[in-house]
Order: C-alpha cells, then structure tokens, then sequence
C-alpha cells in the first residue's frame, strides 16, 4: 500500500496493468525531484521509435542528449553487450582485460589523437581534463602553485558536479549550491577578443564547447574555433573541447572540431560513447599533457571497464565507415531546410548543423515546453531549454521520411495555436 498525497494507490495487488499514470506518480512519490519529465513513460524502444506502457509510438528527437546516436538498442551493440556479459563486466584498473587497449587504439586513430583516458560520465570526463590540465600547467608550463586558471565560456555547460557549477552562469545549475571552487575565468561565447585579452601566464587552458549544446545549440561566428586554437598555441596554453554532445557524429563529422578544421589538445568524449547502452567517457589528446598524470592521481573504479570498453569499440566501429558522420550530413540539409521554413510561423530562429537544431519559439506559441507537450500528443519527443528554446537531435539512424515527419509535427504543433 503506498500513500501518495493523499490517496492511497495498491499497485501491488493490482490485478491489470499498470497505466503512465500509475508508473508517474510512482516516481513523484519516490523519486527526488531533480527532473521535470514530460509525461510519457517508455517501456520499449528499437531505432529512432519508443513504445509506452500503454503501446503508443513516438519518434525520439531528444536521442539522450546525443548518447542514443545510434539509435535505441543498435543490433550490432546489443550484441557486443551481450557477447561481453558472458564473458567479463569488471576487473577495475587494478589489472588488465583484454578490451581496453584494443577500445584505446581504435579511438585514438578515429579522433587523431595519441593517448586516452577512459572514465564513465561525461561530467566526470570534463573533471579529468581539468585535472589534467591544471597538473600540466605546474609540471610542464611552471606555472606557480595554486594559481592555475582555466577559461570558460559564457553559457556553457559541462555538468553538474560542484567544480563545474562553479563556472556555470545558469541559475538552475548554479544557486545554493557554493561555495565555488576558484581558478575559472568567464569571457562571452565566440568572443575571440575577449578571451585574447583574459589569457595570462597563469591560464593552463581553455574549455569550449564547440558548438553549445545545453544553451540552445548555439553556434560560434565562423572562425571562431580556429582563432582559439592560434591563441592558445601562441600563449602556450592548452585547447580543451568538450565534444560529449557535439562530437561522434553528430554534426556531420567524427568531431565538430574535425568539421571546422580544428585540432584541440585535449577533447572529452561521453554519451554516445557508450552506444544508448551504459555510461562511457573519455578524454583523448596529447600523449605529452595526458601523460602528465602519474598512477594513484587518478582513476575510477568502472572506468574502462571491460563491458564499457567492449560497448566503445562497437561504437567506434560504426563510426570508422563514415555512414553515420554521412547521414547526418545529408539529412541535416533536409532537417534545417524543413526547419527554415517554419521562420516567422512560430518560429523566430533556427540553429544548427547535422542532424542537431536549436529553434527559438515565438512567445505567442506558449513556451518551449508547451510546444513539447503538443509534440508528445503528436508523437514526437523532443526536450526545451531556456524557456523557449526546443532542442531536436532524432538518432543518425533517422530515415529522411521520418525527418518529414517530425517537422510535419512540429508544424502543425505551431499551429494548432
């Protein structure tokens, strides 16, 4: 018997199924309330299609952020998963396995880096770079002790944890949770200016998002990216970009830093790393900064574990064949070219690249979330942010058919009002 406000719900003795309904207020009665979900509760997935307890279809454009990439329960992943399980999930760093190098390897040559890092989430990625780049900075640049810093941008995100939010300028991720850790510099987003005038000898490095996912797929001005890396070569500072949502094919290319024609020092990689499957992250670059780290300064008991590992090398795998860095070319042309003619129909602006786009909603629609509630009731889910922002980011696995729809959706969502 549970007491849920102030009704009481048997859901053990229930004799039929249970309703959204019933799964919902299971999870506002046991659940912290740290997320906001829309009300649709999935059950089952296959491709860019989920499946709610109660048999309803919806095409998925929120993809987990980008770590459903490749769609929900890719055969070809599964498998891998399933092969791995029979054999070995976890042994911690202490000793080898015989997934992990071979994982390493592959991702190495598919980023055209020279050494990684392997850990679990993508925040946890980000605290390894900066970890790793602080050491860098007294080991190697000589910087004096305790004064390294790093600059960020102006609405980005990179995680939750409490170094993090100390740099973030989002409300939400930010208020009552200090006191904040020092040593961040904030200068506004594709101001290659203003981060020019911010280096000095005590900044060890600087962390971008190459294209911003959480703040509504900002893109920079055109040059931007390649502006940073010539300052911060010149200032012998190190070029971090966190491509966790960005990169593993999402915008058309292994990498949007590799789109632009960008090589950073260090990248951090997540979400679709793990294929939809389990968490897996990694920092990838220099083999002299990574190599700064010495053993016992860092480590995680699952990271590289050999189930991860064995799951990241199946991800890289599909990535070697470009298919998918294709796809999201060619459907993104369709995605955006859809999308452009929906301006000044409730929609104000589109961003983008790839299979990746940030619409600003007109205020006369509702907000954001509005719009993403019209969208369930028409089968599509998708995620706002910032209010009226709607982000949609459907799986590289998305056929252009499915693309019509989603727009076909959405345009009628706008207007319905």
């Amino acid at each position: 018997m549970l007491h849920i406000g102030a009704e009481m719900v048997t859901m053990a003795a229930q004799s039929g199924p249970r309703t959204s309904a019933d799964y919902i207020a299971l999870d506002d009665r046991w659940g912290a309330h740290n997320y906001h979900p829309l009300p649709v509760v999935a059950a089952s997935a296959s491709g860019v299609w989920v499946v709610d307890v109660e048999g309803r279809r919806y095409l998925d454009c929120l993809a987990g952020y980008s770590a459903l990439n490749f769609g929900h329960r890719h055969p070809l992943l599964v498998a891998a998963a399933h092969a791995q399980l029979d054999r070995l999930t976890l042994t911690s760093r202490a000793f080898h396995n015989d997934r992990l190098g071979p994982f390493m390897e592959d991702l190495a040559a598919l980023t055209g880096t020279e050494r990684v890092l392997p850990m679990n989430t993508g925040a946890e990625a980000v605290e390894t770079a900066i970890k790793i780049s602080r050491a860098w900075g007294y080991r190697v640049k000589g910087v004096r002790a305790d004064r390294a810093k790093i600059i960020v941008a102006s609405g980005s995100f990179h995680g939750r944890t409490t170094t993090i939010v100390s740099f973030s300028d989002d409300p939400q991720a930010r208020n009552d949770f200090g006191p904040y850790g020092p040593g961040f510099v904030t200068v506004p987003y594709g101001d290659a200016a203003a981060l020019a005038a911010a280096l000095d000898d005590d900044t060890v490095a600087v962390l971008i998002e190459p294209i911003q996912g959480e703040a509504g797929i900002i893109v920079p001005p055109a040059g931007y990216l390649a502006e940073v890396r010539r300052l911060t070569a010149a200032a012998n500072v190190l070029f971090i970009a966190d491509e966790i949502q960005s990169g593993l094919g999402r915008t058309g290319a292994t990498l949007e830093t590799e789109r632009v024609g960008v090589q950073p020092d260090l990248i951090t990689l997540g979400k679709a790393l793990g294929g939809g499957i389990l968490p897996v992250s990694a920092v990838v670059g220099r083999d002299d900064v990574i190599g700064v780290i010495k053993p016992g300064e860092h480590g995680s008991t699952f990271g590289g574990n050999p189930l991860g590992a064995a799951i990241g090398h199946a991800v890289v795998g599909l990535l070697e064949t470009g298919e998918y860095q294709a796809r999201a070319r060619r459907l993104g042309e369709v995605l955006h070219g859809r999308l452009d003619e929906l301006v000044g129909h409730g929609v104000t602006a589109v961003r983008g690249a790839g299979l990746w786009a940030g619409i600003d909603i007109a205020p006369e629609q509702g907000s954001g979330r509005a719009v993403c509630e019209r969208l369930v009731a028409r089968g599509v889910l998708a995620k706002d942010t910032h209010g009226q922002t709607l982000r949609l980011a459907p799986p590289l696995v998305t056929t252009e058919d499915e693309i019509h729809q989603v727009v076909d959706a959405l345009a009628d969502a706008l207007t319905s009002v």
